[in-house]
């Protein structure tokens, strides 16, 4: 009987064992618990019923159990209660915390200045770290005080320099060092939220807190592009890159939310761009929101009349329940777990992702989120905050400006034959800090109307609307426009030319409403691909709302954000006969192309796919040589 106790027990351990460790082949899931759910999980009717429902839909990895937030602390027996019930189903668990006083009062956080706050947090980590091996700071480890005592700490420094210093020391002292104190083992994380070029301002230390926190969590969260912050789809993934890079690849995954969805083909996508990135780990927020009941209105209109990436009616088919009933899905937790079944088939096929390094400075400003614009129209961006000097072109927005060392880094490119290029905002705080040295360009306050183009891959071309640019002028002869916006017979660079020793200097005007980026016709946004994506081993010819997704071995990815189907032309080596599709397995031949690189230039011979691209859908594909 010993012998079979004993037999049945180690049973239960490798079914519990496999439960925890191989429901996804390329990533792990967890949840996240905020302390008001936590705290309701002492109830033995509520925890159990809402994890089957949620468990059947999606698989599990892990789940945070938050301890705090809005000055609410789980109870001590509750939390153990709750950590039990998860360990006893094969569910590692790790602590949360979220420092705000109160949520909903403009993200109120604690006053890292007034020592009865300073008391209280270190006190909330202490207690999490008792009870967790791994510990993880929610969106909200920063402060917008400007209380009476914040006001005399801070002096004459500025608001950013106060609040850089003063998170960095409560980091230091508030979290890390009690945490350790309390458990030696204990992993401490901090999760940043999406809102990345503007962290500095409310003390996110993004230059100090990666090197203090053993590791960093990525809020992949873009939702709605046209809400008040505005992200676009592309910075799920791009976030998670530069995340990736500035913490000597210590990022530890992305996190997603369903807020504000306007159809559950969004959602997805938010999904399936963090694993894109190569996150390790993708958290779930949260446990609540994972209970929202699925909707018709949740299913974007072109699934009427297209099979797409997301396929909405194939995600509501039955799924067993615990008992092996079949059942239909009833959540927001199944679109995660059909997404996940989906991407996992693909992404143990790509290798390591690769993209134009953009070089952004600790703490700047200046061209906000440029980069994830860029990423919409089919340039794969990858921002660094050590300006690349082995790169073959490097792109530089306005942020790069807040480097001193700037211009003698952009000469230094240039005199060992590589390439630049700048934005007109650049352009614009550096014209007179030493860019004339180079090219004696110019920014003006003037503006422009277009809508007519030339120079671009196809020659002359049309937008659908005028588009608002600013007015760059430059000496004739001295620098060359390579793309032009005219209005009547007057014209302005879209893309200009410099020469300096043996590299390029280029200017890529900004139109002033950025999004207009995207309705800029495909030959020129094309023109611009062929200049920064010259030595990248495929290149996406089409319209925006169009991204391109390049992997070090071979692979590629192209996602299509619009709401109805695009064509694109995928440029590839000479040497490339043909593409797989990964999912399908569909084998896709290509042409030869003879592209031009303008006047006395040879032309290059390209291998070219076409494509056809469904709304909000991606097609991954490995380039194969002859051999």
């Amino acid at each position: 009987m010993k012998k079979a106790i004993t037999t049945l027990g180690i049973l239960l351990s490798v079914i519990i064992l496999a439960q925890a460790q191989g429901n996804y082949k390329n990533f792990e899931v967890a949840i996240y618990s905020r302390a008001y759910e936590t705290a309701k999980m002492g109830d033995d009717k509520w925890l159990p019923a809402v994890w089957d429902e949620i468990s059947r839909q999606v698989k599990v990895d892990k789940i945070y159990l938050e301890t705090h937030r809005d000055l609410l602390i789980v109870d001590e027996a509750t939390l153990l209660k709750a950590k039990k019930f998860f360990e006893s189903k094969g569910i590692k668990t790790a602590g949360g915390i979220t420092l705000t006083i109160n949520e909903s009062n403009n993200f109120q956080t604690f006053c890292y200045s007034n020592p009865e706050d300073r008391k209280k947090v270190k006190e909330i980590v202490e207690f999490t770290a008792k009870h967790f091996d791994e510990l993880i700071l929610d969106d909200f480890f920063f402060t917008t005080c400007k209380c009476d005592l914040c006001i005399k700490a801070k002096g004459n420094l500025s608001w950013t320099d106060f609040r850089l210093k003063l998170m960095t020391e409560a980091a230091r002292d508030l979290i890390i060092g009690p945490a350790k104190a309390v458990n030696p083992k204990i992993k401490v994380i901090v999760k940043y939220p999406n809102w990345y070029d503007h962290f500095q301002g409310c003390g996110f230390n993004l230059e100090t807190e990666p090197k203090m926190f053993d590791g960093v969590y990525t809020g992949t969260e873009t939702r709605d592009p046209s809400g008040n912050q505005h992200l676009q789809a592309y910075e799920g993934y791009s976030i998670i890159r530069y995340f990736n890079n500035i913490s000597s690849g210590r990022n530890r995954g992305g996190w997603v939310d369903g807020g504000g969805l306007q159809y559950m083909d969004r959602y997805a996508e938010q999904l399936w761009l963090t694993l894109f990135a190569k996150a390790p780990e993708i958290t779930l927020f949260d446990i609540r929101g994972l209970q929202r009941k699925l909707s018709k209105a949740d299913r974007g209109e072109w699934q009427n009349h297209e099979v797409v990436s997301f396929n909405y009616d194939e995600m509501m088919k039955p799924i067993a329940d615990n008992t092996g009933k079949m059942v239909l899905p009833t959540t927001i937790a199944r679109a995660a777990g059909y997404t996940f079944e989906m991407v996992d088939q693909i992404l143990g096929e790509l290798g390591k992702p690769i993209g134009v390094k953009s070089y952004k400075p600790f703490h700047s400003l200046g061209d906000d989120f440029l980069q994830n614009y860029m990423g919409m129209i089919g340039v794969p961006m990858d921002i660094v905050s050590v300006f690349p000097e082995d790169e073959p072109i490097v792109f530089l927005t306005e942020q790069a400006s807040s480097d001193p060392d700037i211009i003698a880094k952009i000469k230094k490119q240039l005199v060992a034959g590589k390439d630049v290029m700048v934005t007109s905002n650049f352009l614009r705080v550096m014209e007179n800090k030493g860019l004339k040295d180079i090219a004696e360009i110019r920014y003006t306050d003037q503006k422009a109307l277009v809508k007519e183009f030339t120079g671009g891959a196809s020659g002359r071309s049309f937008s659908e609307k005028e588009i608002l640019i600013p007015e760059i002028k430059y000496i004739t002869n001295d620098s060359w426009e390579v793309v032009s916006g005219l209005n009547g017979t007057n014209g302005w660079p879209i893309l200009h030319r410099a020469d300096y020793s043996k590299g390029k200097l280029y200017v890529l005007t900004i139109p002033d409403n950025v999004v207009d980026l995207y309705n800029l016709p495909a030959s020129v946004t094309t023109r611009i691909k062929e200049i920064l994506t010259s030595k990248m081993p495929v290149m996406l010819d089409g319209p925006g709302l169009t991204s391109l997704f390049v992997y070090d071995n071979n692979t590629a990815i192209i996602e299509s954000f619009a709401n109805v189907d695009v064509q694109v032309n995928l440029r590839a080596g000479a040497d490339i006969q043909t593409v797989k599709n990964i999912q399908t397995g569909e084998v896709i031949s290509g042409k030869k192309m003879q592209i031009s690189q303008g006047r006395n230039k040879p032309s290059l011979e390209k291998e070219v796919f076409e494509l056809k691209i469904k709304p909000h859908s991606f097609v991954a594909l490995k380039l194969q040589t002859a051999n």
